[in-house]
């Protein structure tokens, strides 16, 4: 992190901008306030899902997600309009919460094709990998996958959630994409054990797939996705949530 912040205070002596402290949820990219209005993004190089990241701000031009002031590719650097308040929507009781993500994500799945990566050509490696660390439901994980059969047309925001929902005025936009080409119901299983610290439980569960099934997407989708990512990305090595997760396809 400490390699970034130089970066980010480089890129903010070239941009003429002033950084304030980086935001508490920043764990792995560099991210504090710069000025009233921006924010400046540093992304490490490792983090190959935030390569378009830029490209699909740039796509969506403020309309459901903030809107990409500048970009320095080279140094990974993303200056982008800060979202007013800013405040996410864990806080917002369940149901309000849910109707809100269930409307903004529908403005983010846009037809795209290049420059964006297709999950199908990552998630079997992602799968291997969770193999090779010992992660849970692997099998059912690999199984559910073999039947997908993944789009590859649509834009995913790829970490679509409550801490990268924002308000902004009198509406929301997300922040944070993991921008892929994909199909929409790949970006419902982030949203379900989220918000961080909160218990992932079958009701609340069953009750946000209705919500986004009811929007228009494939229920039996949203499950398989659950338990594909909740598999690689380590969600089910907690046997609540696995327990949770395994129960959604069987």
């Amino acid at each position: 992190m400490r390699e970034l912040e130089q970066a980010a205070h480089e890129v903010a002596s070239d941009w003429g901008l002033e950084l304030g402290p980086p935001y508490a949820l920043s764990r792995y990219s560099f991210v504090a306030p710069a000025g009233p209005d921006a924010v400046l993004k540093i992304t490490p190089a490792e983090d190959d899902e935030s390569d378009h990241e830029a490209d699909a701000l740039e796509l969506w031009a403020g309309d459901g997600a903030v809107r990409l002031l500048r970009r320095d590719a080279a140094r990974r650097a993303l200056l982008m309009e800060r979202a007013d308040p800013g405040t996410d929507i864990s806080a917002l009781p369940e149901d309000e919460a849910t109707a809100i993500a269930v409307v903004l994500a529908p403005r983010l799945w846009r037809p795209a094709g290049a420059p964006y990566r297709w999950i199908g050509d990552h998630v079997p490696g992602w799968i291997d990998r969770a193999e090779r660390d010992g992660a849970g439901l692997i099998g059912l994980a690999r199984d559910l996958y073999a039947e997908l059969e993944p789009g590859r047309s649509t834009l995913v925001h790829g970490d679509y959630h409550h801490h990268n929902i924002l308000r902004h005025g009198d509406g929301y936009v997300a922040i944070d994409t993991k921008a892929m080409l994909g199909e929409p119901e790949f970006d419902v299983p982030s949203f379900l054990w989220n918000p961080l610290d909160s218990e992932m439980t079958a009701e609340r569960t069953d009750r946000r797939i209705a919500a986004f099934a009811a929007a228009g997407l494939d229920e039996g989708r949203i499950r398989a996705w659950t338990v594909v990512r909740g598999a690689y990305l380590g969600m089910c090595d907690d046997p609540g949530q696995a327990h949770v997760i395994r129960a959604l396809v069987t």
